[in-house]
């Protein structure tokens, strides 16, 4: 199984899905490194050389921010966010939708499992 940028990434697939498995390596960073190492986009994982492995690996650790380094930025600017107690920040802080989704409905991977309120019923007088 070929390995690259600590990431093993699946042999039977083509190459420019299978470096998709990378995490910060979507469609288009993939297309783009294999067409800057002129590999064949069709070319499943398993048939490339070694040349070929650490040809991409190169041009990911010089290029592209991935894994563990794109991780702990995106946990930084998210920190970052918070500390400054913008609205943003306030909306992660409270695991709320930050980009401006509604809430009355349709936030339920946001908020979590539905908890029951007790007493929400009208008394009878």
């Amino acid at each position: 199984m070929p390995r690259i940028a600590g990431v093993d990434i699946p042999e039977n697939k083509k190459i420019r899905y299978a470096l998709r498995y990378i995490y910060g390596i979507g469609p288009s960073f993939s297309d783009r490194i294999l067409e800057e190492a002129a590999i064949d986009r069709d070319k499943r994982a398993k048939e490339l050389t070694d040349q070929e492995v650490g040809q991409i690996a190169t041009i990911i650790d010089a290029n592209y921010i991935v894994e563990g380094a794109l991780r702990r930025q995106v946990q930084q600017n998210i920190q970052r966010l918070r500390d400054i107690r913008c609205y943003r920040g306030e909306r992660h802080r409270k695991g709320l939708p930050v980009r401006g989704q509604r809430t009355k409905c349709n936030a339920r991977t946001r908020k979590g499992k539905k908890r029951t309120v007790a007493g929400k019923k009208g008394v009878k007088g």
